[in-house]
């Protein structure tokens, strides 16, 4: 198995972060993983960084903690999607490789949010879908302006 285009070897590069961060998504899409859960961590960890914090302006940090999380790691999730298609389909334009990525985030975070809507102490909700697609556009757009800026003739591969 060779590392060219065609071998199981560039196929696992391409796919295997995506992979990966599924099952990240898996893992915390969890009972365990609900804010009832990380209030606690996450405050104490904050607190260490930080100093005391009163409960009420706690509730309103863990819920941005929180929101963040699903902003950037869909971002990376987004960025992981762009990558495998940008390997796989070597002839497509960044735009093309850009709605496949985008589309398979919001795929995941559909899944996601409507698995999350069978468990006790968590809620499916397309607003969240809807941030993680976000972070997966943002994430997209500065990997865009990077190479528009730093590696044009990359971005431009012939179709």
């Amino acid at each position: 198995m060779s590392s060219s285009r065609g071998g199981l070897k560039y196929w696992i590069s391409a796919w295997l972060p995506v992979v990966i961060g599924i099952c990240v998504i898996l893992m915390e899409s969890t009972e365990m993983f609900g804010s009832d859960h990380t209030s606690g961590p996450l405050r104490l960890l904050y607190e260490r960084i930080f100093g005391q914090v009163a409960d009420a302006r706690w509730e309103i940090l863990h819920h941005n903690i929180r929101k963040s999380g699903h902003f950037l790691g869909y971002g990376f999730i987004g960025l992981a999607w762009l990558r495998a298609w940008w390997m796989t389909l070597p002839h497509s334009r960044f735009i093309q490789d850009a709605r496949l990525a985008l589309f398979g985030t919001a795929l995941v975070a559909s899944a996601d949010e409507w698995h999350q809507s069978f468990l006790s102490n968590r809620t499916g909700t397309p607003w969240d879908v809807l941030l993680d697609c976000t972070g997966a556009i943002t994430l997209q757009l500065l990997v865009y302006v990077f190479m528009r800026t730093f590696k044009p003739k990359k971005l431009s591969r012939a179709a």
